[in-house]
């Protein structure tokens, strides 16, 4: 190779190195409002702002984002909905509508990253959590869980509800609505299967299936499994861990009672995929 085509070439790399981020898109699959959103377009929004995250849930610090309240975004939408917001690497979040919805208290905004002014990696190696990430401001107003806060967002769908999806979730059907165990059910939903599967059930791929073969119920000891559900890295630590923390304000003593009255009841209930 003569000096003029390495030049040329170390030339090219560094224009490549240097160029910013290209934009992106976001895909609102919602039924007859649905609508694909691009960076410029909602960085232009009429309600986009800079908005403060305190102790973001991802980067561990307090963060500052161009934002728009998803409620605005959510067109068509009403409380009793379900939506499913599912990342580039393919996790999906399942969501329940009403608290995306809201306008005070805790407050869903999409963040938008702007590819003249990239976010920093989540850690080495890694990608930001660009390019649209679900924030929240005051949300232990809400008991929002880390599994409601998805990055690197690519679409956010309306679907059908999680029991109608997947029945082998269904706890007994001869439990009363407010049954305890229908209770840990929808926190199941809430917390869990953003990256579980339980009996096979489920769009996660990320964790291990929570029932099939073994549920942790009948091989953790009760306090141990909460513990581990407090604070995973405190009883298993390994490079690739990604389980989050569930903190107090995220997940009361009483909800965490009532999870794992879900899961040992579905311990019961093991359906083979």
């Amino acid at each position: 190779m003569d000096g003029d085509h390495l030049k040329t070439l170390i030339l090219f790399g560094a224009l490549l190195l240097s160029m910013p981020l290209s934009a992106a898109q976001l895909n609102l699959e919602l039924g007859a409002s649905s609508h694909t959103w691009q960076t410029e377009q909602l960085l232009k929004h009429p309600q986009v702002q800079t908005i403060t995250i305190t102790n973001d849930v991802s980067y561990k610090r307090d963060m500052s984002y161009r934002a728009v309240p998803l409620a605005a975004l959510l067109t068509g939408i009403k409380p009793d909905d379900h939506l499913q917001a599912v990342a580039l690497d393919g996790f999906a979040a399942e969501l329940a509508a009403a608290p995306l919805l809201n306008t005070q208290g805790a407050q869903a905004w999409l963040a938008i990253e702007d590819p003249a002014k990239p976010w920093p990696p989540l850690s080495e190696g890694k990608h930001s959590a660009g390019p649209f990430y679900l924030v929240w401001t005051d949300p232990q107003a809400g008991n929002i869980s880390p599994e409601q806060w998805p990055f690197e967002v690519a679409s956010i769908k309306r679907m059908a509800p999680v029991a109608e999806r997947f029945p082998a979730l269904l706890p007994d059907p001869a439990l009363k609505t407010d049954d305890p165990v229908n209770k840990g059910f929808a926190l199941f939903q809430k917390n869990c299967l953003a990256c579980h599967r339980l009996n096979g059930a489920g769009d996660a791929q990320f964790g291990p299936d929570l029932n099939i073969p073994f549920n942790p119920t009948e091989y953790f000891g009760a306090d141990f499994l909460k513990r581990y559900i407090r604070d995973p890295q405190s009883l298993r630590q390994w490079p690739q861990a990604k389980m989050p923390a569930f903190a107090t304000t995220v997940l009361p003593e009483g909800d965490l009672e009532l999870l794992v009255g879900y899961l040992k009841h579905m311990a019961g209930r093991k359906i083979k995929p």
